[in-house]
């Protein structure tokens, strides 16, 4: 099998899943029982916690677990709208961000909020002019992801920050969906930023939400404290203590890790450069886990079974999309149908080996000659 999937999830690793064994089985308290057994789960968790708060370089307070990253997502949006209503009711976002974000600001469009898209740049920065000329005194939120999920653009969130804090009633959110595990993150200038275990090697089921301690926000699910006030219902330990590991593991040797997908991205561009009809869409600063390609004329859904038959495994869009439309990343970024309407992603991982590289680039030229007629 080759898997080039990794930015819809990551296999477990094996220490995770040992760890996750392991609490399940010895730890059987509820971290919110006063009794022994639950003192000794309550500690389990503080530990993880203070590990996590500890590889971001924030409070022990300010670290939320959640089922995901789009709980997190929502927790952030909605509990932002709901605990500050009389601040203003505009909200900064991008046309770039995960359905998880742009589907909870359509709602709140519904409700009366009024939604800018900030600009982005050809190749997907925003545009940090649009950006200040959009933010008011009213704007209560301004949410945008760290790396787009689709082509891999990674978004300089410490200049749109400084911006932010330039208003002190606008509160930044940001998706780290994709940028945790893979690229160095400073949450110097950010007020809330979202993650997923799954994308880092860790169980599905468990994700974070970072809230700096001068940002309060109204849960969205209430039934009193559990890890924190903020996320109502038994602590999951298991997931809680495993995430905590592999994130340590994500961050451990970081760059090295980073140097080898940046190697494995040039060639396979290179490689795709030299087919006729693959187009390379990922702009050159996107990070290099996500290679963005299209394929005019061949539908990606058939390219990714006629793959799927060789076992070889990829996305087209995002594992979240909510349609088979034209890729919204790709529309604002300037590319029309032709390219849009085709879009497939390649995602990659310490742990790609060269050689799936070249199979897989092997098996996608027979692939197009083959589909081509």
């Amino acid at each position: 099998m080759i898997y080039l999937d990794y930015s819809a999830t990551t296999p477990v690793d094996k220490e995770v899943l040992d760890t996750f064994d392991k609490v399940t089985n010895d730890y059987i308290g509820n971290p919110n029982s006063l009794h022994k057994l639950g003192i000794e789960a309550r500690k389990l968790m503080d530990a993880s916690v203070n590990q996590v708060a500890e590889l971001l370089n924030v409070k022990s307070s300010e670290v939320i677990f959640t089922s995901g990253a789009t709980e997190s997502n929502n927790l952030a949006i909605y509990g932002v709208i709901n605990k500050y209503p009389n601040r203003g009711n505009h909200i900064i976002t991008t046309k770039l961000e995960h359905s998880s974000v742009l589907e909870a600001v359509t709602y709140l469009e519904k409700k009366g909020y009024i939604i800018d898209y900030v600009k982005v740049t050809k190749d997907g920065q925003v545009d940090l002019e649009d950006l200040k000329r959009l933010i008011t005194k009213d704007t209560v939120l301004v949410s945008i992801c760290h790396v787009n999920s689709e082509v891999g653009i990674k978004e300089d969130i410490n200049s749109i920050g400084k911006i932010v804090k330039e208003y002190p009633t606008t509160i930044f959110h940001v998706d780290g969906t994709q940028a945790i595990g893979k690229v160095p993150v400073d949450l110097e200038y950010v007020d809330l930023y979202s993650f997923s275990s799954h994308k880092f090697y860790g169980l599905k089921g468990c994700g974070v939400l970072i809230k700096k301690d001068n940002i309060d926000i109204d849960p969205i699910l209430h039934g009193g404290k559990s890890q924190t006030v903020y996320r109502s219902g038994t602590p999951a330990l298991g997931l809680i203590v495993s995430t905590a590991k592999a994130l340590r593991l994500a961050l451990d040797d970081l760059n090295s890790k980073y140097d080898y997908v940046k190697d494995l991205n040039n060639k396979l561009r290179n490689k795709l450069k030299d087919i006729e009809g693959v187009i390379v869409n990922s702009p050159e600063n996107s990070i290099p886990h996500i290679l963005n390609i299209s394929i005019p004329g061949i539908k990606p859904e058939v390219m990714q079974h006629a793959l799927e038959e060789e076992d070889i495994y990829i996305s087209t869009k995002t594992a979240c999309s909510k349609d088979n439309s034209d890729s919204l990343t790709l529309t604002e970024l300037g590319f029309d149908h032709s390219i849009c309407g085709y879009s497939l992603r390649i995602s990659l991982s310490y742990k790609t080996t060269e050689e799936e590289i070249n199979r897989f680039v092997d098996i996608l030229k027979i692939k197009i000659d083959e589909l081509s007629f």
